[in-house]
């Protein structure tokens, strides 16, 4: 069975995000292995917006984040909760947007050509499960529309794709 997303890249945000969200919540199942779920959910995410330079989770791992599925040049594999973008978004349990990532006090680099960033804590039963990071090269590409849908298609995943029993990685 071929799994396909389909939509247009010209079309406004608000509406790329409503086609998108519409069609991750018919693609990912529960049933899938978690790892496949999220790989497509990336690619996804990666096909639809050309401001995103990279995508990914950081799935939570006692006290740090480690890399999960991505899409982009090759990442960090470890953030302490509490560094950086992601790990500050982990420890506050809120969604961060940095329109300039050489102005947050402590931004880890792992693409030097990233200019912007959104943070979305993935949290199940107030459970910390970890983040979905995006990047842009410009700055400024993410804000309002961005939070939204995106907070609404990680609510999706912590509720009806990790499981309830989700265990850190050991």
């Amino acid at each position: 069975m071929t799994e396909e997303i389909s939509i247009n890249r010209h079309l406004a945000e608000e509406e790329k995000y409503r086609l998108l969200n519409s069609q991750l919540k018919a693609l990912l199942v529960k049933d899938d292995n978690l790892i496949s779920n999220l790989s497509n959910f990336t690619a996804a995410i990666n096909d639809t917006f050309e401001k995103v330079s990279w995508v990914g989770f950081y799935l939570i791992d006692e006290e740090k984040l480690y890399l999960g599925p991505f899409q982009g040049k090759v990442a960090c594999t470890n953030i302490k909760i509490g560094n950086g973008v992601c790990g500050t978004s982990a420890a506050k349990k809120e969604t961060l947007i940095v329109p300039d990532v050489n102005k947050f006090p402590g931004h880890i680099a792992c693409d030097s050509n990233s200019r912007s960033e959104i943070v979305i804590p993935l949290i199940q039963n107030d459970r910390l499960l970890g983040v979905l990071d995006l990047d842009s090269h410009d700055y400024n590409s993410f804000g309002k529309t961005d939070k939204e849908y995106l907070e609404e298609i990680c609510k999706f995943l912590c509720e009806e794709i990790f499981p309830t029993d989700y265990k850190q990685k050991n």
